[in-house]
């Protein structure tokens, strides 16, 4: 294409023009393997990464297909260097296999590193960390792999660039009947299309928006497996409305679910944890590692994936024979640990990208506003003063936000709004000085679901909430989100911020998502690494001066 969006550069960088009429159309197909980079107004910066071209290959996008997207919407020819480095990353998928397989005639089949190129299987085998987890060399087409290191070996072959397509099956579980109720709902096509995608691979993970029903995804898997099975969820709030939806859509009843929290500790064929319990220690030791052989679970469903504590990234290693599910809205993880999702809960399955799914009516439309705030001179200067390590608190809890709050509540008055903060002191003095309630991490479950029940229903339009709010609290009428601090950059974060006010609506309100900033502070810096990922999936922020905001 002579006039394209997109540059694509030798450095395996891709410069998007912001204005140009087929900038959205080329940054969905874009996205399904390039991740954003920088995004400030004119051009975004995306970078094709090893790991989101074996994310976009084992969800089925060959290397042809990407190099289609970058060839169609390109001003300039792709850089040949760049069209050979893609081709033959995405080619490393699947040169290496992990099977069951009879290594000699008459016996029982063996868990195997399978690879038809010698060359790879010799340089794998000569790694350190990697020897120790072969335990025999019988064929020069196999090396045989020790039984409990299915997973390790998975994440040390993607360490060293060589990615295997693990084939070798999942234990069936013990069954369980489950079927999806037929009341008045289906699955919508997206959602079907993701459980197909996952039913195909056996284990991975499914990408969709807040408020897209990934919950529903999960109960789908359920129903075509037919399994016992773990759900592991951030928090006590999140397992109860598992609960919910698991009795509204399926065949399940109360007797056949099970909750293991800080507060009750049952086993049943479908059972709902959370990750603070499965990570809970005591004398050094994790105190509830038996839940995970509680049962012979078929399936294991890792609610918001990207949330998934260090510790269960350990303790899944040891989980490779039992299928599992991620769910998230967003792969992005401040840690870095993208990989270790791909290698332990495996590759990305399916993927919708947010504009598609809100173009198709599923999810709200929404606006962002970025709201800059002018710190007095007295609070400039003790910032100012102040070491490194403060200034994003002072700058985010700035007191001159709170006014701005208030007029931004009296911007929509008929609307059921969430002013949500980082900081408990802050958030105190946002719920006084609104004069509305507020749930933070000291509110008991039974309060906050209390609470949440009265927003839903519009007895209260106004709460203050901290990131406690952030996961899996379905607030379907909420149309107001406005952001006073968050946690620094998280990009994830900023994603699950907006994601409460995606759900489907019965009012006709547009969502309207506020952040305020505090002006030539970090408060600044940060919220520019928070909206990169809203960036990619097609949201643009408003500049606003709080100064001109009507009172």
């Amino acid at each position: 294409m002579a006039d394209g969006p997109l540059i694509v550069q030798s450095d395996r960088t891709v410069l998007l023009e912001v204005a140009h009429p087929d900038a959205e159309s080329a940054r969905h197909e874009l996205a399904m393997f390039a991740e954003l980079e920088r995004a400030p107004e004119h051009i975004h910066t995306y970078r094709i990464t090893r790991l989101g071209l074996w994310n976009a290959r084992a969800a089925g996008h060959q290397a042809d297909d990407m190099l289609g997207i970058l060839e169609r919407w390109s001003r300039f020819p792709v850089p040949p260097s760049v069209s050979i480095d893609i081709r033959e990353t995405v080619e490393r998928y699947g040169r290496l296999v992990i099977e069951r397989a009879a290594v000699h005639e008459g016996e029982e089949p063996a868990l195997v590193l399978r690879s038809t190129d010698a060359a790879v299987l010799t340089e794998v085998s000569k790694n350190k960390r990697i020897a120790p987890l072969l335990i025999g060399h019988p064929r020069p087409d196999l090396f045989v792999i020790d039984a409990w290191a299915r997973g390790h070996i998975k994440q040390e072959l993607l360490k060293i660039g060589w990615p295997a397509e693990d084939l070798a099956g999942y234990t069936p579980g013990t069954p369980h009947e489950i079927d999806l109720a037929e009341d008045g709902w289906h699955l919508r096509p997206y959602q079907a299309t993701a459980v197909e995608a996952f039913s195909e691979g056996g284990s991975g993970v499914v990408v969709l928006p807040c408020g897209a029903g990934k919950t529903l995804v999960g109960a789908a898997a359920m129903a075509a497996t037919k399994t016992t099975t773990l759900i592991l969820v951030t928090n006590t709030v999140s397992a109860r409305q598992w609960r919910d939806e698991l009795l509204a859509r399926t065949s399940l009843t109360p007797e056949e679910i099970g909750e293991y929290s800080g507060q009750v500790k049952e086993v049943k064929p479908v059972t709902i944890a959370t990750y603070q319990i499965l990570t809970a220690k005591r004398k050094g030791q994790y105190a509830h590692l038996a839940l995970l052989d509680a049962l012979d679970w078929g399936l294991i469903v890792y609610d918001e994936v990207h949330l998934l504590p260090a510790p269960v990234f350990k303790l899944t290693a040891d989980l490779q024979a039992r299928r599992r599910l991620g769910l998230t809205a967003t792969l992005v993880r401040e840690d870095g640990r993208e990989g270790d999702v791909f290698s332990l809960i495996g590759p990305k399955r399916f993927d919708a990208p947010w504009k598609q799914i809100e173009t198709q009516g599923f999810i709200s439309p929404a606006a962002c506003y970025e709201v800059r705030v002018d710190l007095p001179a007295g609070d400039r200067l003790e910032y100012a003063a102040s070491a490194d390590d403060e200034r994003y608190r002072l700058a985010a809890t700035a007191p001159a936000k709170i006014d701005v709050v208030r007029r931004l509540v009296e911007r929509h008055p008929d609307e059921r709004i969430l002013v949500i903060g980082q900081y408990l002191d802050q958030i105190d003095e946002l719920a006084e000085a609104l004069n509305a309630p507020k749930i933070t991490g000291a509110t008991p479950v039974d309060e906050r679901e209390q609470l949440f029940g009265a927003f839903r229903n519009g007895e209260i339009s106004l709460l203050v909430v901290s990131k406690v709010a952030n996961f899996s609290v379905d607030l379907p009428e909420a149309s107001v989100a406005i952001q006073v601090s968050g946690s620094f950059g998280s990009r994830q974060e900023e994603a699950q911020r907006l994601g409460r006010l995606l759900r489907p609506k019965q009012s006709a309100h547009t969502a309207s998502f506020y952040t305020l900033i505090a002006r030539d502070t970090v408060d600044q810096d940060f919220a520019q690494n928070r909206q990169r990922f809203l960036a990619e999936q097609g949201y643009a922020y408003t500049i606003l001066d709080a100064e001109k905001l009507a009172a």
